[in-house]
């Protein structure tokens, strides 16, 4: 019977470790991005209401 290859399991696991890693670093990078973008949509909701002519 062959015997376990530790060392290429581990490998494989730290491998997908770093691709899991990096995977969320840049959602993190993306995320910051996309939220001032959300902050200055709501600003012209508010300005659906007709203007007052005090004139």
């Amino acid at each position: 019977m062959a015997k376990p290859n530790y060392a290429f399991e581990k490998r494989q696991k730290d491998l997908a470790k770093k691709q899991k890693k990096e995977e969320k670093r840049r959602r993190k990078l993306s995320t910051p991005t996309e939220q001032p973008e959300t902050e200055t949509s709501p600003p012209p909701p508010a300005s659906d209401t007709p203007p007052q002519n005090d004139a």
